[in-house]
């Protein structure tokens, strides 16, 4: 693949020579346009002028002598002849009457009209124009005046000025070429250090940054590169840190199940104490499926692609289906939850996934509350919206925790057993499945007065 710099080089120089030849074909235009048509102009001038003063009859004696007198004056050759083929006596190169005065050339002649000729001359080693002026009288062609000019070329015509120009040309490339190869530099100097912090990053590098310099398009493209390492770097170790939560997650119920079930195998625990390593084994054993389970559908959820089916739902008859779930486990906890609903909010979703929004929630906030307190669950109709509020009165979720209270695995509390604490998944599935919904999720709270849920869901629009 060809470096950028050598395109960049290619194309100067192809506009360098488009205006070369644009230029070789205009000057050629202007030397027929302006210098050869400015002298034909000039002699048929001259010419006209020495005609008038021919009245007719034959061309008499002083008449020649008077064009001869002009010829020794005029920049131009000029002769007049009363026979054309005298004219080989007249100029220093050979003539072709047959060519220079054919049947269309009289025809023109005799009508008073001039004729123009131009044509290479060995003897002068370069273009001659001449014009031939007719001497009439009653349809009769008496004779000529015949006006010849060496034309000068186009190098000669400007002399010693042409080679200044030619060299003020080359001079002014080498200049142009010179910051043109500077510019370049200074321009692709941050694309050859994208490149190579690109390359790092394909190593695994994911730290790499390069140094934004400009406010232009690499500039922009520059930063815009430091923003997409950051992320790929905080996706990296997300990951890292994803994978290492889960491995740790797993690993405690796997070695309780492992030790107890090996202690069991080879009867170190017998009567009471087997009884109750069965029950840790087969509570570890639902955990581990729980986290699992929730693993999956957090996977599932965080697809962008995944396209859920959607149908009108009411939302009412959902959150009750909710709350009767759970009413054993606020039971334990002699909790009351208090459901207040607007019995005709229907929203575009799907009810599964809705009820799973909502045993997550309610689910935490049983949990999380004092005992004897009562769990609130509302809901009401907002601009357009369904906004179901769940209310506990608990321990509350510190100011700074809460930004980061969504993440997978994350828990306010790290020292929170896992029998007493949840998987860390729950709001992290709650808040993709309400992204799912087209919904918001908003979590406030306060320590030691309890947390406040809020999710919003457009309603089906009638």
């Amino acid at each position: 693949m060809k470096k950028l710099s050598i395109k960049i080089w290619s194309l100067i120089t192809l506009f360098l020579l488009i205006t070369v030849i644009f230029m070789g074909f205009f000057t050629n235009f202007l030397y027929d346009q302006l210098y050869v048509k400015d002298s034909e102009e000039s002699m048929i001038e001259v010419g006209e002028r020495l005609q008038s003063n021919y009245k007719g009859g034959k061309v008499t004696d002083e008449f020649v002598e008077k064009v001869e007198d002009v010829n020794m004056y005029s920049i131009f050759n000029i002769f007049a002849v009363r026979n054309p083929k005298e004219l080989s006596a007249c100029v220093p190169f050979e003539i072709d009457y047959d060519t220079l005065i054919g049947p269309e050339e009289r025809s023109d002649l005799l009508k008073g009209e001039s004729v123009t000729k131009i044509g290479y001359e060995k003897r002068f080693e370069r273009e001659v124009i001449s014009v031939i002026l007719p001497l009439t009288d009653q349809n009769r062609l008496e004779g000529i005046i015949y006006i010849y000019f060496p034309l000068e070329r186009i190098t000669e015509l400007a002399n010693k000025e042409v080679l200044i120009l030619i060299g003020s040309i080359v001079l002014f490339s080498l200049i142009i070429a010179f910051f043109v190869h500077k510019g370049l530099r200074h321009i692709m100097r941050p694309l050859n250090e994208l490149q190579l912090a690109v390359e790092k990053m394909s190593d695994g590098n994911y730290g790499t940054r390069v140094e934004v310099k400009s406010e232009d398009e690499i500039g922009k493209l520059s930063k815009t590169f430091n923003e997409m390492a950051a992320a790929i770097q905080r996706e990296d170790e997300d990951k890292k840190t994803f994978l290492a939560t889960v491995s740790h997650e797993l690993r405690t119920p796997i070695s309780y199940v492992k030790g107890y079930s090996e202690a069991i195998q080879h009867d170190l625990i017998v009567g009471k104490e087997k009884e109750e390593a069965i029950q840790l084994i087969h509570r570890e054993a639902n955990r581990m499926e729980r986290l699992t389970n929730e693993l999956l559908q957090l996977a599932r959820t965080s697809k962008e692609t995944e396209k859920i089916d959607m149908y009108p739902v009411v939302l009412s008859e959902t959150i009750r289906e909710s709350v009767n779930l759970l009413k054993n486990q606020a039971k334990q906890k002699e909790l009351q939850i208090a459901v207040d609903v607007d019995e005709g909010l229907i929203v575009q979703g799907n009810d599964e996934k809705l009820m799973q929004i909502m045993i997550n929630v309610i689910e935490n906030a049983i949990r999380y509350s004092f005992e004897k307190t009562t769990i609130r669950v509302l809901i009401q109709q907002i601009e357009g919206n369904a906004m179901i509020q769940v209310i506990d009165h608990g321990m509350g979720i510190p100011e700074s925790d809460l930004p980061h209270i969504t993440e997978p695995f994350y828990r306010v509390n790290k020292a929170r057993t896992r029998a007493d604490g949840g998987s860390g998944l729950g709001l992290s599935i709650v808040k993709d499945i309400v992204k799912q919904h087209d919904g918001t999720l908003t979590i406030d709270s306060e320590i030691g007065k309890g947390t406040t849920v809020t999710i919003t869901i457009p309603l089906l629009e009638e």
